[in-house]
């Protein structure tokens, strides 16, 4: 498995290449984001780390550029901005992971290998439709209408959305959102997920008169028909 590693701290980079060397992966550096962006539209990697605060290109507009290109490569975020709005910044701009530094070797390996695994599960979604009522999912175009009006979602609000449309009619608590959606355990601290499902919630019920999304007080959420 190759990965590309965009860090800008030559030692936190060479400890990162190390520990994926370490454990059987093909790590190749970059110290900017210029140049990550360069490596990574010139060659297939598996996965991507980049740190946010880079010079010449920040790793957000790294990004949000790589997903015009490669919607499915895997990206982690390296940052030492941990507040809730700077992981909503990140997983909007197309982040599949968020992990604040300082942070351990064997937990940015589990994030890498939770992302190659759930990236090499091959679907045939070409032309898969889920629908839940009149909300209608197109898993191969992430085209999302709801009674035939096209609505617009982030990559996180899709990935959210999908999950709830999986699991209709019954609570999602956050702990299962977070391990499910995000792949990640649940930070009491944050409260991204709240976030999140109001982001949903006014794209997806907000000129409707059945709303689809609420809000089950001290339990999570749930996805049900509702007027």
């Amino acid at each position: 498995m190759t990965i590309l590693i965009i860090e800008d701290d030559q030692r936190v980079a060479e400890l990162i290449e190390r520990g994926l060397r370490e454990q059987g992966f093909t790590p190749t550096l970059a110290y900017d984001g210029l140049s990550g962006k360069k490596l990574a539209l010139q060659n297939n990697f598996d996965l991507v780390i980049t740190d946010i605060i880079l010079p010449k290109m920040d790793g957000i507009d790294f990004c949000k550029e790589i997903r015009q290109t490669k919607p499915d490569l895997p990206i982690i975020m390296l940052t030492a901005l941990g507040t809730t709005d700077d992981k909503v910044e990140g997983f909007d701009a197309g982040a599949d992971d968020y992990l604040v530094k300082p942070f351990e070797m064997r937990e940015l390996l589990v994030r890498i290998r939770a992302l190659l695994k759930r990236n090499n599960k091959t679907t045939n979604a070409s032309g898969f439709i889920l629908k839940y009522d009149d909300l209608e999912m197109n898993l191969h175009t992430k085209i999302v209408k709801r009674d035939h009006h096209e609505i617009n979602l982030t990559p996180k609000e899709f990935k959210l959305l999908e999950y709830m449309v999986q699991n209709p009619n019954r609570v999602l608590s956050r702990v299962e959102i977070a391990e499910k959606v995000w792949e990640t355990h649940f930070d009491t601290g944050t409260n991204f997920i709240d976030v999140y499902i109001n982001y949903l919630r006014k794209k997806i019920d907000r000129n409707f008169d059945k709303k689809l999304i609420h809000t089950k007080p001290g339990m999570g959420f749930i996805l049900k028909a509702e007027q």
